[in-house]
């Protein structure tokens, strides 16, 4: 059988488990061969029964003598067998596993691994790994054993059996496609071994060397398929290079009527974005800017230039909320140069339906995606919050113009190690400045014997500066499973009836609808409401000048990068502004990772540090967002990281040389294990 059968052609059993399987990612047999050990049991010590001692973790080989279920004094049951090698007879117990009179039988060559107890005055195995030999090889004892993540009936027992067989049937079949030269200079394995050894390793030393082979492989190819994305963009050439001279004079109205100065930030960063639309190819650039940066206003002039040369803009939002915002931005800036500007969110679909060819910006969610919108003659695609939209999406509203320019935006910081390897087919441009006059958000860490004198000072505040206030929970209802969690729906009737009674609140979330989400934010800027209690539905879009406190709930429970985000909600105008983080965790390296967000204000920083204790997946929110995870691979080890891109480097220009290794390239992009634009 291939290994690239989806698993429910596999056979009966596999069929049976396929939704199981899908939870760990094993979609094919060959992701059984890259669901990699996060740990290995050393049962390796092999040793006679008559030498174990109480305490050991040892692994002892001989035959079943007896095997029988048995009542304790306390009617529990357990099953007993005894089993006797040439030196000595052992008695092994299990808890309430009746099956297990079926399984081992009198007779059978058995091996056990676990820990030697002192039961009943006598030397026991309790609860050992068991393995029936025979005349098998033994892969779950006497070994360093591997073990796995595991769901609901899928045991790391049941998956070294298949990921053993799976490997005996298919070995032969797992062809070496990097060149000798890379092999030779970076020390590694060979493919075959590395995959026997990274699941049976022989020693930690070679399951190791094994890792360090497959972490190469899987970065490598990330490389090789940006640089591979990157050169079949560059071969789209783009037939409506913008020109800038012809409306210098526009262009520098345009400049004049801004309500603010751009910072040296947003100057440079305009040039090279100019700079793009000017040339023969389609620009393909990513903005990354922290919250309040500037970057709407960068995307905007874009827009202004493209109008200027004949061609329509789309901007597509994540959420009806950032779409709506951005709408409103865009329309106080472009309109009085009579540029008419249209909105398209799934609420407004059918409306815009007849006249969506009539406007020169459109600014929508998901709903641009559409089939029923369409352009007459689309130039530039702006993608705020790129991270949140899937590869396809963002191919979807490419192609509903000509090659048109692609500027992505995001706030969510990122680690140069994955600039390196997920964004290297795009041109990155970076908003590290923040405008004038605003001033640093001071953030404060609040345990629980803190919460009401924070309450007094929050009261404090709106009633002397009437400043207006976020609450954010994690969750919208309360949690059997999560009690010592905050709800938005239970801290807003709390709040209201016992904290903070003379004032005004809203409650905003996700399971809102739109008509509703938009009549509470709408109270919130009119000042209409004092404090708004909500989930981080508001980690992006919604920017109120007056807001000066976010109170953030269970703070732990955030990555360092959304609390970055949401943190980013207040500090909008010229006041001071705070941020207070609610915990009750004890943990010392919860407290450690939040009195990070008191250290620095700077989102760079944060999301490095998130990289290293938490991983991509807290940085970008969920897989969905279109981060490519890695299943072997680290994004924190930058000396890898720098290692394969240079590699990259040497062999994508001659990589027709190498079919074999173009074949694998071809087989994981058309898989999504690397996503393509």
């Amino acid at each position: 059988m291939d290994l690239q059968t989806p698993i429910k052609e596999a056979g009966v059993l596999y069929k049976k488990y396929a939704s199981r399987l899908e939870k760990l990612d094993i979609k094919r047999l060959y992701d059984f061969l890259f669901h990699i050990p996060f740990r290995y049991d050393d049962y390796s010590l092999l040793s006679k029964i008559g030498n174990v001692q109480e305490g050991e973790i040892v692994t002892i080989q001989g035959t079943v003598t007896e095997m029988k279920n048995e009542f304790t004094k306390s009617w529990k049951r357990l099953q007993k067998a005894k089993v006797q090698d040439e030196t000595g007879i052992i008695d092994v117990i299990w808890f309430n596993q009746p099956y297990l009179i079926n399984v081992i039988r009198k007779g059978d060559i058995i091996s056990l691994s676990g820990k030697v107890d002192w039961y009943l005055h006598k030397i026991i195995l309790q609860s050992p790994e068991y393995e029936i030999l025979n005349n098998s090889p033994a892969i779950h004892t006497g070994r360093l054993v591997p073990v796995y993540s595991e769901t609901r009936g899928v045991s790391s027992k049941w998956l070294r059996r298949q990921i053993y067989k799976i490997l005996q049937d298919n070995k032969q079949k797992l062809i070496e496609y990097l060149p000798d030269s890379i092999i030779k200079r970076g020390y590694l394995l060979g493919l075959q071994d590395a995959i026997e050894q990274i699941h049976f390793p022989k020693t930690l030393k070679i399951a190791n060397q094994s890792k360090q082979r497959l972490s190469f492989d899987e970065l490598f190819l990330l490389q090789l398929a940006s640089m591979q994305r990157r050169s079949q963009w560059d071969k789209n050439l783009t037939s409506n290079p913008y020109s800038i001279t012809a409306y210098k004079k526009e262009i520098q109205e345009f400049w004049k009527k801004l309500p603010f100065t751009l910072t040296s930030a947003q100057k440079r960063v305009v040039g090279e974005i100019f700079k793009d639309l000017a040339g023969k190819k389609p620009m393909n650039r990513l903005l990354q800017g922290d919250v309040g940066s500037g970057k709407t206003v960068v995307s905007a002039i874009a827009m202004f230039l493209s109008f200027l040369n004949g061609f329509q803009s789309a901007f597509m939002a994540p959420t009806e909320i950032l779409a709506l915002q951005h709408y409103n931005t865009i329309s106080s800036l472009l309109s009085p140069f009579d540029i008419k500007i249209g909105l398209a969110t799934g609420s407004m679909k059918t409306r815009i339906k007849n006249k969506k060819t009539n406007f020169d910006v459109l600014v929508g969610t998901h709903a641009l995606l559409s089939e029923h919108i369409n352009f007459k003659n689309l130039g530039l695609v702006v993608i705020d919050e790129q991270q949140r939209f899937g590869v396809e999406q963002r191919a979807i509203i490419r192609q509903k113009g000509k090659n048109p320019h692609l500027l992505t935006m995001t706030a969510t910081p990122i680690p140069r190690t994955i600039a390196l390897t997920m964004y290297g087919d795009l041109d990155l441009s970076i908003l590290d400045e923040m405008p004038k006059g605003r001033k640093n958000i001071k953030t404060w860490l609040v345990g629980m014997e803190k919460r009401l004198p924070a309450y007094e000072w929050i009261e404090k505040q709106i009633n002397q500066t009437k400043s207006q206030v976020f609450i954010i929970c994690p969750f919208i209802e309360e949690s059997e499973s999560m009690q010592t969690v905050k709800a938005a729906s239970h801290e807003y009737e709390r709040l209201k009836k016992d904290v903070f009674k003379g004032l005004k609140l809203g409650l905003l979330h996700g399971k809102l609808k739109t008509r509703e989400k938009d009549k509470v934010l709408q109270d919130f800027r009119d000042k209409k409401t004092d404090i708004l209690i909500a989930t981080p539905v508001v980690e992006v879009g919604i920017d109120i000048t007056n807001a000066t406190i976010v109170l953030i709930e269970g703070a732990d429970r955030f990555g360092l990068s959304q609390l970055h985000q949401l943190r980013g909600r207040v500090g909008r105008g010229d006041k001071q502004s705070y941020c207070l983080l609610f915990t009750e965790s004890k943990n010392e390296q919860t407290i450690k990772r939040l009195k990070a967000m008191q250290a620095t204000n700077i989102g760079a920083e944060l999301a490095e540090l998130d990289l290293r204790l938490r991983g991509p997946g807290e940085i970008y929110g969920t897989s969905q967002h279109g981060v490519q995870s890695l299943k072997v691979a680290s994004f924190s080890d930058f000396v890898l990281i720098e290692k394969t891109k240079k590699e990259a480097e040497k062999i994508f220009p001659e990589l027709k040389k190498y079919p074999l290794l173009e074949e694998k390239l071809k087989n994981i992009i058309t898989n999504k294990h690397i996503s393509p634009d």
